[in-house]
């Protein structure tokens, strides 16, 4: 299992109605919940497990601009300066921490491509800059072999996931919010083609608008109204040590192995880049959409079929009057593969030997939402007017949730929202207008 994760005592009664229910009680969906009740707007927020029961608990904890995607750049900035001022906005100590974090490489072709995103990025204010390998060894001393060169934004964070998104969800409550946990969201309810509540297993809100931040159950939703999310899952496996004294405080990320510090002392250490693919009846769907991430990622991705059988039988529709999927399944908490997170503990410790020197406490694994351009969708849907999608994050969830949460509650409201949404589209993936994903380096 999972971290444990902070507690959130819910609200007790459903309300019969309300201006905008969010379906998800993750980072992105408790930070729509938070800034439409900073706006004003009442807000029903329906998790149907516990806050952060998923990967919004699972991930690295990190808040990281430096070689994010041309496309997120504007968001992670945004979403960037909310997360410095969180602690201070939801009155709790969520461990954020400015330690910078950096991309460490051992060849000239990542280097290369990270010169080039520098160029661009540079004009939109961001503040990463190359290392060199001298810096590397600076910033990380102690490695068995240098690396040749880096990339580096001193002011990009972490924090800690088990605290973050319950303290931002009892934020929200503070605010006006009605946060909703063990309520899943078994049906859209809609007259004259639009929005007008939802039904939960504890019966109908209305509403005029929904949020979906559903994160890896966001397709099957979407299945149920017909709308085309092209969206799979990945499985990522994550252990942390005991605390260590003398170990690197900034974060860092290599093509085998990545680590951050936590607050106790400990470590976070897994490969990013290494994970599980699924192969289930959608993989086949969305193969064509899927090919360009294929032909550049399929030597890390290991094919399993554990799930197929799990989304035929979630995918049977069923009348809103009936128990439905989401709450056979209250948290997803798939064992950890411990090849992978065996196998990163050894690049590491090779790398940097005082890693060998501690302990592992525990080993967990979570599902990512990714999309087949590695970028999230934030979306309205035009076929169902009032109808929102915040997620496919691929990864980059926790340093987006702030400023996706932020953007979807403008959606919500009919605000202009902080950043220019359109290559969040969630039709980018049936118009052709969906470029190629940008990862590798």
């Amino acid at each position: 299992m999972g971290l444990i994760v902070e507690d959130v005592t819910a609200d007790a009664d459903v309300p019969a109605e309300t201006a905008v229910v969010v379906i998800g009680g993750g980072i992105v969906g408790t930070s729509t919940a938070l800034f439409l009740a900073r706006k004003g707007v009442p807000v029903v927020l329906c998790e149907k497990g516990h806050i952060a029961g998923e990967q919004s608990s699972r991930n690295w904890g990190w808040i990281i601009t430096c070689g994010r995607d041309d496309r997120e750049i504007p968001i992670s900035i945004l979403s960037a300066r909310l997360w410095r001022g969180m602690p201070e906005l939801v009155e709790a100590d969520i461990g954020y921490r400015a330690t910078g974090i950096a991309r460490l490489y051992d060849s000239d072709a990542p280097i290369a491509v990270a010169e080039a995103w520098i160029r661009r990025a540079a004009p939109q204010g961001l503040d990463a800059r190359m290392l060199s390998g001298a810096e590397v060894a600076t910033l990380f001393p102690g490695a068995t072999r240098p690396f040749k060169g880096g990339l580096f934004a001193s002011g990009d964070a972490v924090a800690e996931p088990q605290r973050a998104a319950p303290a931002i969800a009892r934020a929200a409550q503070r605010g006006g919010a009605v946060i909703l946990t063990n309520c899943a969201v078994r049906a859209l309810d809609t007259e004259a083609g639009r929005v007008s509540g939802v039904w939960t297993e504890r019966g109908r809100i209305k509403a005029d608008a929904v949020v979906l931040a559903g994160g890896a159950w966001s397709r099957l939703f979407c299945d149920s109204l017909d709308v085309r999310l092209s969206q799979l899952l990945v499985q990522a496996s994550v252990m942390r040590t005991a605390p260590l004294a003398g170990g690197p405080l900034p974060a860092a990320v290599t093509q085998h192995y990545s680590f951050r510090r936590r607050a106790d002392g400990g470590y976070t250490i897994g490969d990013p880049f290494n994970t599980l693919a699924p192969i289930t009846p959608s993989s086949f769907r969305f193969l064509r959409d899927f090919t360009p991430m294929l032909r550049m990622s399929w030597r890390r991705l290991r094919p399993t079929a554990g799930r197929f059988m799990t989304e035929l039988r979630d995918a049977r529709r069923q009348p809103p009057e009936a128990a439905s999927a989401y709450e056979r399944t209250r948290v997803n908490d798939p064992g950890p593969d411990q090849r992978f997170i065996d196998e990163a503990r050894r690049r590491l410790v090779e790398r940097f030997p005082i890693f060998g020197t501690v302990a592992v406490e525990q080993s967990w694994a979570g599902l990512l939402d990714v999309t087949p351009d590695a970028i999230p969708v934030i979306s309205s849907v035009p076929a169902i007017p009032g109808f929102h999608i915040g997620t496919g994050f691929s990864g980059h969830g926790f340093t987006l949730g702030p400023g996706a949460g932020h953007v979807l509650a403008d959606l919500a409201t009919g605000s202009r929202p902080a950043v220019d949404v359109t290559p969040f589209s969630i039709t980018r993936f049936s118009d052709g207008s969906r470029p190629d994903p940008q990862v590798g380096f």
